[in-house]
């Protein structure tokens, strides 16, 4: 049975970042991570029941871990124009930042083991986006939200390869923001 979480957990999500950033999750072996941790086998199975359970922790974390970046980039702020823009680059600024993104963000959506908890994630940011479109004059919101999650993950995609991309990020926010 797993552990809660401790420091042996915490190094495990910590070296499954690393691995990710540099194999990828299809890549991913429980040999990798507690290699990368410094950790015997032994230690893994201690604190996950197995690999898909440990993706899903890992997952989480790392979007939990953004979420919270974000949400600093907008505390203060009250609904409006100002808190979209400061929320949508401080994603996909978390984004350019954060070890592990191109893994946990665009290998996910095809994982199976991660494919329910990517849609519930998108779920629960659209709900997060809906008083803030709502304030910006998107009344419904539901569909610009589910947009602007799709459209924040391209963008977060390109700038991956590409870079940060001032151009894209202010088409979106001139299309979102009237």
């Amino acid at each position: 049975m797993a552990r809660p979480a401790g420091p042996g957990r915490e190094a495990l999500l910590r070296a499954g970042l690393e691995v990710a950033d540099t194999c990828g999750l299809s890549r991913m072996s429980v040999n990798a991570v507690v290699a990368a941790a410094g950790m015997a086998k032994g230690s893994f199975y201690q604190h996950f029941a197995d690999r898909r359970g440990y993706l899903v922790a890992l997952h989480r974390r790392y979007h939990d871990d953004m979420e919270e970046r974000v949400l600093a980039a907008v505390a203060g702020l009250e609904p409006g124009p100002e808190r979209v823009i400061a929320g949508v680059h401080g994603y996909l600024d978390a984004g350019l930042a954060t070890t592990g993104t191109r893994a946990l963000l665009v290998q996910a959506r095809t994982d199976p083991d991660l494919f329910e908890e990517t849609r519930a994630r998108n779920a629960r940011t659209r709900e997060l986006l809906r008083p803030e479109l709502a304030a910006v004059g998107w009344v419904p919101p539901d569909a610009m939200a589910h947009l602007l999650v799709a459209m924040v993950f391209d963008i977060s995609l390109e700038e991956l390869f590409a870079g940060r991309r001032d151009d894209l990020r202010e088409a979106l926010l001139a299309l979102v923001v009237r």
